[in-house]
């Protein structure tokens, strides 16, 4: 069972709180916050699928229509109809949730590479949509003048302020996921995983569980969708392709599936990857994330978290 102390949870706020205050004084790395505020959206999508993943043993190539799902709500509720941003993200994250039950409940009972071919076809479906509906979603184009959020007066103008608002919002979700990892309905999730048919035998409903993760993990990415959109106030389909979905395979295959600490460190390492240091390799990018992933796989099953464990080998050794 995960479990996570206090101290450790404070030493992560700790630094969320400080970073930008650090990029200020820091010229080399004062870019670094709007990179940042990338790496709390991404996090959000990696928590939940490390959980789909890594705890129930579900696999999903299709998060980024999920996410897509949430951008497009909040951006077409505000731009076309000029609803509060706030209630269309909500509106966004239940469409999302009836989405992801219509999805889940066939796709769910299949197993292995089925499921991951069920959701690849889901996340390729909705990319055709974003493309084609150009009457709603501005098509290949995308969508502009996306309005910013603001609170009770209080305006996110500026990059710091979403990244406040960004990474708030992946404390409570980790808070909330290693909590519930550490519930009943961890448990459960972790029994699904080691063996569907023992978990049957001690009376686990899996279907309801399943469905369950895969709902809160579709949530978790409508919402980092909504924030991503109202953070660009632009947003066109290329965002949500496969490729995005491999992405985040990776981040959490590099991080480590099996742990939320993999989640938020794969994020924060591919996000810095893909805006900082990979543009040098220009179209030999895919290169270098398929080269990840098989390195990964081959010498790290367990992602980084995992490296601790295979030092301690060594030393016993």
């Amino acid at each position: 069972m995960l479990r996570i102390g206090k101290l450790p949870i404070a030493v992560f706020a700790l630094c969320i709180i400080i970073f930008p205050w650090l990029a200020r004084e820091i010229t080399a790395i004062s870019h670094y916050t709007d990179i940042m505020v990338f790496v709390g959206i991404y996090c959000l999508i990696t928590i939940g699928l490390a959980l789909l993943m890594g705890y129930a043993g579900q696999i999903s190539i299709g998060h980024a229509a999920f996410y897509g799902i949430g951008a497009y709500t909040s951006a077409i509720l505000t731009v076309r109809y000029g609803l509060n941003p706030w209630i269309c993200m909500l509106i966004g994250m239940g469409i999302t949730a009836v989405v992801a039950v219509l999805v889940g409940a066939p796709s769910l009972k299949l197993k292995g590479h089925y499921l991951a071919m069920a959701t690849l076809a889901f996340g390729v479906i909705v990319f055709i949509i974003f493309n084609e509906e150009a009457g709603w979603t501005g098509g290949p184009d995308g969508m502009s003048g996306i309005p910013g959020l603001s609170l009770f007066g209080f305006e996110f103008d500026s990059i710091e302020r979403y990244y406040y608002l960004a990474w708030g919002f992946v404390f409570f979700a980790f808070i909330f996921t290693v909590n519930l990892i550490q519930s009943g309905t961890g448990r459960a999730l972790r029994a699904i995983h080691a063996s569907e048919p023992a978990a049957i035998a001690m009376g686990v409903d899996i279907s309801r569980f399943k469905i369950l993760v895969f709902v809160y993990s579709a949530i978790l990415a409508s919402l980092a969708g909504s924030i991503y959109a109202h953070y660009l106030n632009f947003i066109n389909p290329s965002t949500f392709d496969l490729f995005f979905s491999i992405k985040l395979l990776i981040m959490i295959a590099l991080g480590g599936m099996y742990n939320i600490w993999g989640a938020i460190i794969g994020a924060g390492l591919i996000t810095f990857l893909s805006y900082e240091w990979l543009h040098y390799f220009k179209e030999f990018e895919v290169i270098v994330y398929g080269a990840i992933l098989l390195l990964v796989t081959i010498f790290l099953p367990k992602g980084l978290v995992g490296v601790s464990e295979i030092a301690k080998g060594w030393f016993r050794r």
